[in-house]
């Protein structure tokens, strides 16, 4: 009976670890053609991206540029980094804290830019469900990464309770990440209404890029729940 479960249990993990990396490798192309798609729309129908230029319309830019690339896309490789780089586990854990950091960068500099493109056009802040929802989800996300990082990072910190508030980190991470996914998706709803789009290429390139959006975070979960080969 022994032998059967261990049998099952391995052919089992065999089985995730495929499926798991069929998904990863899938994350990761959606990773690149996201970026793609994201640069072509700000490069190339929205006049670029730009902190000094006279047109506001480059600063604002540079609020999606920075949100989705810098803070959706690398925060979801961050979680993906934790249970998929065939490496030891304080390596995977630095890589994934590392990747985290250049994601709470990314938020900041993403709101900065959003923030000073209302006040230099004299707009008023935070009155759409968008920016409701992605100003919660930063400050969670903010909150999840400095608590994570004197929990599970700090030498200090004792193994049983780490042990205690892992499940709970795993479950407020996906929380968050999932947040930043509806919140980029209002985000494209709004600017495509404000810009008045119907038909055309512009409006094709924003849409895929939110529905690959929404792909690439049901990847990230489905990577999370599936075993990997390093267990």
């Amino acid at each position: 009976m022994e032998k059967t479960n261990n049998r099952s249990r391995a052919s089992y993990r065999t089985t995730g670890v495929s499926v798991s990396s069929l998904l990863t490798f899938f994350a990761h192309l959606l990773f690149i053609a996201i970026t793609t798609l994201l640069l072509v729309w700000l490069l190339h129908f929205r006049e670029g991206i730009s902190f000094t230029s006279t047109n506001k319309i480059k600063l604002f830019n540079l609020h999606p540029f920075f949100m989705v690339i810098g803070f959706v896309l690398v925060s979801g490789e961050a979680i993906m980094a934790f249970t998929t780089i065939p490496a030891r586990r304080r390596t995977r854990k630095y890589f994934h804290v590392f990747l985290h950091f250049i994601a709470l960068g990314c938020c900041i500099v993403g709101l900065f830019a959003v923030f000073k493109f209302q006040h230099d056009t004299a707009k008023v802040d935070l009155l759409t469900l968008h920016s409701w929802i992605g100003i919660s989800t930063v400050s969670l996300y903010a909150l999840l990464y400095f608590v994570s990082f004197l929990v599970f990072f700090f030498p200090g910190a004792q193994n049983w309770r780490r042990a205690r508030l892992a499940p709970w980190h795993v479950l407020y991470g996906i929380t968050v990440f999932f947040m930043a996914i509806v919140s980029t998706e209002t985000g494209l709803i709004e600017k495509f209404m404000a810009i008045g789009l119907q038909k055309g290429q512009e409006a094709l390139i924003i849409n895929f890029t939110g529905l690959l959006l929404l792909l690439f975070g049901i990847s990230v979960g489905l990577v999370v729940l599936l075993p990997v080969s390093y267990y």
